[in-house]
């Protein structure tokens, strides 16, 4: 946080204030000119929320990097490995409130808003998020977030996803990206209810991201700003598990 910004004269706020403003929004739902008057004016804490998430020179934010090395850690204690090798990737259809701008319609859910694709690992701990309009299937958010994402998903050898991700054209250009194999687990084979194998997984993920009241509906005007809220809301998750 320190070095996102070129210091030209001493700091007046506590960066972690900003910090903990920026989660207290997640957290609650509020505006940001609601932020309670214990934190800083809700002026500079976007101001710092715009210049940590502003793209640097290799393409990457700020929070994404906070993120990846949080992983990194919870993953250390857990004695793993930093890169996982088996990832489950799902979906998620958020409803758009009135101050979104960009939407699409997912007929299938009969949601108007947007979709989450989300990659994680064995542990729920996410691995490459992206937001599309929900008009886009979940294979077409897939790809183009495994095309964002490469280096994050360098090592992994198998996906394992729902039949929303059935087709070989899917599981083909999964194999070019990542050199990786689909498994597919589907419910209808089952013939009765039973916990998906390894996808329950997922759903705790979403589950950490339910407890972000921001995050229940898509209150973003430009499409950008809802990943950066999810990571930052990911980001919330992993300070308590550290």
């Amino acid at each position: 946080m320190e070095s996102a910004k070129k210091l030209t004269r001493p700091r007046k706020k506590d960066l972690y204030d900003i910090f903990c403003a920026i989660l207290y929004l997640i957290k609650s739902g509020c505006r940001w000119r609601m932020l309670p008057a214990d934190f800083p004016k809700w002026g500079i804490v976007r101001y710092y929320y715009d210049v940590w998430s502003g793209e640097r020179r290799d393409g990457s934010t700020l929070p994404e990097e906070v993120l990846k090395k949080l992983a990194i850690m919870v993953h250390n204690d857990a004695v793993r490995r930093d890169k996982t090798a088996c990832a489950i990737i799902d979906a998620q259809s958020v409803q758009n409130a009135g101050t979104a701008g960009e939407k699409g319609y997912d007929a299938g859910k009969k949601v108007s808003g947007i979709k989450r694709h989300i990659v994680v690992d064995m542990m729920g701990l996410p691995h490459a998020p992206g937001i599309t309009v929900a008009n886009l299937t979940e294979r077409q958010g897939a790809a183009r977030m495994m095309r964002q994402n490469p280096e994050n998903l360098s090592e992994v050898r198998k996906f394992i996803v729902d039949g929303s991700y059935s087709g070989e054209p899917f599981a083909q250009a999964v194999r070019d990206m990542c050199g990786a194999e689909v498994e597919v687990v589907k419910r209808n084979e089952l013939h009765r209810f039973a916990v998906l194998p390894k996808r329950w997984v997922m759903e705790r993920s979403f589950g950490w991201l339910d407890k972000a009241r921001l995050l229940w509906k898509n209150c973003e005007r430009k499409l950008h700003n809802s990943p950066r809220m999810v990571i930052l809301a990911f980001i919330a998750v992993l300070l308590i598990k550290r």
